[in-house]
């Protein structure tokens, strides 16, 4: 007999998703995804300065701070045709590759880590044991015997405090798909510890970089307004650089120590899961991080393109113009009809909600049911983030990445096909988080080399002016945000905004079914997925938790009226 759950919201995400699972024979057989709040800061930005955007579609989310800036400055930049100096480009650079780091550990270690490691199974682990373990693995230095005695106090302490477990006492705790040993449970749960004190000195970068964080607001249309001379304290200058290369230095060293041989100490007590949760099978990157130039695309670090049907001997060329997006089954309308794909310069934000009152049992999955739209790329559904940009790169010649990924699948003895599943989109992100955690201290050693060579210039004020725009000017800007693929496209008439679309990461991947029927990226991930408790579906948590929703990107609007926590239902 078949069941039906549905997890309400999916929580350790950005946002509120809903998802909503058929269970056959236990596993998963159907989903939906469902986003259950308006999107609408496009319809607010018309009718504005386009060298304002960027300050609005910044603020989408205050996880992603900064990636809608700079996609919002190189879609300005592409219509007015506007090329920024060397020193803006790796300042760019800087600022968004700490942030793919910083994000991709917090991540980890914050938001899906618990889906796999068990906090009060470390209460029965020894520290002695455990001290072994994480010795074993890395010459970390937090290793000793003492440390993790202090650890395991101090989450004991927790647990019989007046608040229990606080804000994990609702977990899954005690569930039989947890595998990992008390011992690895115990290291997992102090290198949660030291991550959250690791990411507030790393994080410092954006302060000096681009002036705070989170929003940092040194972007400009044109380049920077970080300013670079050895000869003032307000400025970038050698004593900075030094201060700026110890903190990079201090990332990629927590990264190759801590992050990633816990990464490749968990895979293998849950090697079942590098056959789970493959999705749809198509990947796209927009590619980033330009070596050359203002944003020369054949120069990105992470190469631009498309895969198909899982085919890696196959990469193709990725062209923006066969992005469309449908509202088939999305609380919007298109004047042209629902059935209707538009490409984002045709895009239209005109909300129709037709869904259950709240709050409801059910969604009504035969009609409308989220307010995600379904992007598609040749009317295929595609997913997007890490583990598309480093498929991508991978097949498209980047040494570092090829490497990174080929030590990974030797080390787990698993095959490249292992990638196309829940625990290879997991191993993708670490392989993200690596090697831009090396590359960054490249691209800040080039800074420091131009400013050496008395290169100071920051920004292009050629066409700042409005008055020197054509009267009418469209163009797109791209970033491989942590979360993947983040595309805006903007139209001014009379140098002001008439449209304006952004097309984020998590609508790629959260969005419904399209015209044809076509689930999205997390409702095919689902499918097959097995599940051991219906009313405690850790399961779903995994794979979901494995893309790193940001559902305030894709909807911008959050309920201030709801009274539930969570909810799970199983019939």
């Amino acid at each position: 007999m078949a069941k039906r759950i549905a997890v309400d919201p999916i929580t350790r995400i950005e946002g509120h998703l809903r998802i909503e699972a058929k269970l056959e024979g236990g596993k998963i057989v159907d989903a939906w995804s469902s986003s259950t709040a308006f999107r609408g800061v496009e319809t607010i930005l018309k009718g504005r300065d386009p060298r304002d955007a960027h300050h609005f579609t910044q603020r989408f989310c205050g996880v992603c701070t900064t990636v809608h800036s700079m996609a919002s400055i190189r879609a300005v930049e592409d219509a007015l045709k506007i090329e920024i100096p060397d020193n803006a480009r790796l300042l760019r650079n800087l600022i968004m590759g700490i942030q793919n780091v910083q994000d991709h550990v917090i991540h980890f270690y914050h938001l899906h880590a618990l889906d796999w490691v068990d906090i009060t199974s470390a209460l029965q682990a020894d520290p002695k044991k455990t001290a072994q373990l994480a010795q074993s693995i890395s010459d970390w230095p937090n290793s000793s015997v003492k440390h993790f005695e202090a650890v395991k106090a101090r989450v004991a302490k927790f647990a019989t405090s007046s608040s229990g477990l606080g804000p994990f006492q609702n977990a899954y705790w005690g569930h039989k798909a947890y595998k990992l040993p008390p011992e690895a449970n115990l290291m997992a749960v102090a290198h949660y510890l030291e991550a959250l004190e690791w990411q507030k000195e790393v994080i410092k970068i954006h302060a000096v970089l681009g002036s705070k964080n989170p929003h940092p607001q040194t972007f400009l249309v044109g380049g920077m307004s970080t300013p670079i001379h050895p000869d003032s304290q307000n400025a970038i200058n050698a004593d900075k650089i030094a201060y700026l290369m110890k903190l990079f230095k201090q990332a990629r060293e927590f990264v190759e120590k801590v992050y990633i041989p816990d990464v490749l100490a968990v895979a293998p007590f849950y090697l079942d899961w590098a056959g789970i949760g493959g999705g749809v099978g198509n990947f796209l990157s927009y590619g980033d991080f330009p070596e050359s130039g203002g944003n020369d695309v054949g120069s990105y670090y992470f190469p631009r393109g498309v895969i198909m049907g899982k085919d890696l001997a196959n990469l193709m060329e990725m062209d923006e113009a066969k992005i469309t997006e449908y509202v088939t089954n999305s609380w919007y309308n298109y004047a042209q009809g629902d059935d209707k794909g538009l490409h984002p310069y045709k895009g239209e934000t005109k909300h129709n909600y037709t869904g259950p009152k709240p709050p409801y049992e059910w969604l009504d999955t035969n009609q409308k049911y989220s307010w995600v739209k379904s992007p598609r790329y040749m009317d295929q559904p595609m997913e997007v983030g890490p583990l598309a940009r480093i498929l991508v790169a991978y097949v498209g010649g980047n040494k570092e990445v090829k490497a990174a990924v080929d030590f990974v699948l030797k080390t787990l003895n698993a095959p490249a096909s292992a990638l196309f599943s829940t625990l290879g989109r997991t191993a993708a992100r670490a392989v993200d988080c690596l090697v831009l955690a090396q590359r960054n201290e490249t691209w800040l050693q080039q800074l420091a080399d131009n400013m050496g060579r008395g290169i100071y210039e920051v920004h292009n004020k050629e066409k700042w002016d409005p008055s020197t725009w054509p009267k009418e000017a469209q163009g797109y800007g791209t970033h491989e945000a942590p979360r993947g693929a983040l595309g805006h496209w903007i139209r001014i008439e009379d140098q002001k905004i008439a449209n304006y679309q952004a097309v984020v990461p998590s609508t790629w991947n959260a969005g419904p079914r399209d015209a044809m029927g076509q689930k999205g990226p997390y409702e095919s991930a689902l499918i097959g997925t097995p599940i051991a408790d219906p009313n405690k579906p850790v399961e779903i948590l995994r794979t979901i938790h494995s893309f790193d929703p940001c559902l305030a990107c894709a909807v911008h609007v959050m309920d201030g009226n709801g009274s539930e926590i969570i909810r799970v239902k199983a019939l």
